[in-house]
């Protein structure tokens, strides 16, 4: 995911965004622990996702503040 396609949403939208990255991380976690993950680099996907989000996140609340 691009972030210039996620500072065209909404701070809800993100939130919904990052609320999906973060279970598909437990369920990530999960598969590892018990030997069914298939695709372990998707983990390292998710987590760098799941920081972009929480990023722009934080962009988008200073500069709400700041205006």
């Amino acid at each position: 995911m691009k972030a210039d396609d996620l500072r065209s949403k909404t701070p809800d939208q993100l939130r919904d965004e990052l609320v999906a990255l973060k279970k598909e991380a437990f369920n990530l976690r999960f598969q590892k622990a018990t030997n069914q993950l298939e695709n372990t680099a998707r983990i390292r996907k998710v987590r760098r996702d799941t920081a972009r989000v929480a990023t722009i996140l934080n962009e988008k609340a200073r500069d709400a503040a700041a205006n």
